[in-house]
């Protein structure tokens, strides 16, 4: 006997068939599991106006689509945003085991439709105490929410879907689907409405493709610098914006600061764990917008406080890939989306004697120590690659060494003479510098760094962050020498 839940949906569904004007439709499920479920939903203002879902394959999932459209039409967009795969099945009546996909696909169509039409037509009046809240589906983004709702907040959540490859493991990605869909049953689970915003478009062309062409061009790249500056905290406010939130909040290791002349990024609490490298990019007026709760704390007292909070990502490891590569690896992924192929070409030596031979230039980074395959007397480290000739040119480590270094498209927020050391690498220590000429602040297309300490290579393509003592006061990119 069918639960009557389950049979009054499957006999009366609720919009199926029906495209509402205006209307965002997101989609889940399709040739893998045979059912596939498409909400529509218009939003107008504040508040989610009229649904309509189509579905393909059985009854639960025909169901689940009409159980969704029920539980969100005329509702508010940020009560829409609480529904999840529960919430369809509860309205259901339950479902067996084998049926519960069924919800999870209504309730990933229904969050993907929610997201588009957020992002177009939302227009919710300000609160002065709401704060959108990223989250990732891991630790550091599940405290920040979880600090920004004992402030005595309104929080929403928001979590990136940036790209999908069948050849990325979905379950070490931070921007997957499946990491969307964790990061939302952990919103769900605190209590907060969670969004979705499918960015991958945007993502690809602002950062897959420069990582891509870079690569291709013998550059070593930032993709998180990029990402962080030019893609997804400018879309994320933009959201919160049209949800009313005045600040947007990330589980980023760093603080904003005020020196007198506006705000400027300033290295986290836990020099082990400061991420403001990765966020150097980020204009003064952004930063203005952004709050990072975990810029006074260390690794070790975040999981206690996700613990005693009995969040199940408490220990959670931390992702150590790019997130769009993750399962796989970087040359695997250069030629599969930028036909970068393997291409023999000549180890060199400064003289331009053959040393030995690689498969492509794209492979290495300046600094780089293994992977050279030479034997020598003396270890040998990459000084330098040609993409044009494919060449890798390797040397002794004093051959490696600089004690100035050109940088290009630079942005200085306060004037040159205010900056006093230049982080090259994201794990590596700021060294003492200055800038030639003290320039003014503003935009340069050249800068020469003068190391105070001499450093043992810097990779063209790389992120010099401009710092002035624990300030991030500017941003360039190293390059080629």
């Amino acid at each position: 006997m069918l639960i009557s839940g389950l049979r009054e949906h499957l006999e009366m569904p609720r919009g199926r068939g029906h495209l509402p004007a205006r209307a965002h439709t997101g989609a889940a499920g399709g040739a893998a599991c045979g059912d596939l479920v498409r909400v529509s939903v218009a939003v107008d203002g504040e508040r989610v106006v009229d649904a309509g879902f189509d579905a393909e394959g059985c009854g639960a999932a025909i169901a689940a689509g009409s159980a969704a459209v029920a539980l969100v039409r005329g509702r508010s967009l940020l009560e829409a945003a609480l529904v999840g795969p529960d919430d369809v099945a509860a309205e259901l009546g339950g479902l067996i085991a084998s049926k519960r996909h069924a919800a999870e696909l209504a309730a990933d169509a229904l969050h993907r439709a929610l997201g588009t039409a957020a992002r177009a037509d939302a227009r919710i009046p300000p609160a002065g105490d709401r704060v959108l809240v990223a989250m990732s589906g891991g630790v550091d983004s599940a405290v920040a929410a979880l600090m920004c709702a004992r402030t005595g907040g309104d929080v929403a959540a928001v979590t990136l879907e940036l790209w999908a490859d069948p050849a990325n493991d979905g379950e070490r990605s931070c921007c997957s689907a499946q990491a969307v869909r964790g990061a939302r049953a952990l919103a769900h689970r605190m209590g907060l409405p969670h969004l979705t915003l499918d960015l991958r478009e945007e993502f690809r062309a602002g950062v897959v493709d420069p990582f891509v062409e870079e690569h291709r061009a013998g550059l070593t790249p930032n993709p998180c610098v990029r990402c962080n500056g030019h893609v997804r905290l400018d879309a994320m406010l933009e959201l919160a914006e049209r949800l009313g939130a005045s600040r947007l909040a990330t589980g980023h290791y760093a603080r904003v600061d005020d020196d007198g002349a506006g705000p400027v990024l300033r290295t986290a609490a836990d020099p082990a764990k400061d991420q403001s490298y990765m966020l150097a990019a980020v204009a003064p007026s952004t930063l203005a917008r952004l709050r990072f709760p975990l810029g006074e704390l260390d690794k070790p007292r975040v999981r206690e406080i996700a613990a005693q909070a009995g969040l199940p990502v408490a220990s959670k490891a931390d992702s150590q890939d790019l997130c769009f590569i993750a399962g796989t690896d970087r040359s695997s992924f250069l030629a599969r989306h930028g036909g970068i192929d393997e291409q023999r070409g000549d180890i060199v030596d400064l003289a331009g004697r053959v040393l030995g031979g690689h498969r492509g230039h794209h492979r290495f980074t300046v600094g780089q120590r293994k992977g050279l395959g030479i034997g020598a007397p003396e270890p040998l480290y990459v000084l330098g690659t040609d993409a044009t000739t494919n060449r890798v040119v390797a040397g002794r480590r004093e051959e490696l060494r600089r004690s100035s270094v050109v940088v290009r498209g630079a942005t200085l927020h306060r004037d040159a003479s205010r900056v006093d050391r230049v982080k090259l690498r994201y794990r590596s220590k700021p060294l003492p510098c200055r800038i030639a000429g003290s320039p003014a602040a503003g935009r340069h297309r050249a800068l020469e760094l003068q190391l105070i300490e001499p450093v043992d290579g810097a990779a063209p393509g790389q992120t010099a962050c401009l710092m002035a003592g624990d300030l991030v006061v500017g941003h360039a990119t190293v390059a080629p020498a």
